[in-house]
């Protein structure tokens, strides 16, 4: 008595049809890291990817990854430095575009603007009282500052 036995493999992908983009949506959405590119909030897709792997950009107040689609409406938390952008997406532009046309492809909240101009204000405030050196100190200035440490 034998058995002969075939064995097959098979694979079933399931596909969820809302995260599929449909043929019309091309313009309706785009990569956030090719946006953040051409909003001219960085100078090369791969620091714009770099800041968003990094946890920089927020959207909607999750963290995402560079190949995220966007579209019109998203909320978008950018830190730059020091600094905090509350953005809005407004428009999606697919080239890369003057300053003038990149700003108008997003809305910053007022109060993201109010905090910026404060913080820029008591960094230029900090500059003044913390002054800066040029150099080395000379063999000069260091016994003078050497003198003046040791004075009673």
């Amino acid at each position: 008595m034998s058995f002969t036995v075939e064995i097959c493999q098979v694979t079933i992908f399931y596909v969820n049809p809302n995260t599929m983009p449909k043929s019309g949506d091309k313009d309706k959405q785009m990569r956030l890291d090719k946006w953040l590119w051409c909003a001219r909030f960085y100078k090369t897709r791969s620091l714009a990817a770099g800041a968003i792997n990094s946890g920089k950009v927020l959207i909607n107040g999750k963290r995402v990854k560079p190949a995220r689609n966007i579209v019109a409406g998203d909320r978008i938390l950018l830190r730059r430095g020091a600094f905090q952008y509350n953005l809005t997406v407004r428009e999606l532009c697919h080239a890369r575009k003057s300053a003038r046309e990149a700003a108008l492809l997003y809305e910053e909240s007022p109060e993201s603007i109010q905090q910026r101009e404060v913080l820029s204000e008591q960094i230029k405030l900090n500059a003044i009282y913390s002054p800066q050196t040029r150099n080395r100190p000379s063999k000069r200035d260091r016994r003078e500052l050497i003198r003046f440490k040791n004075r009673p």
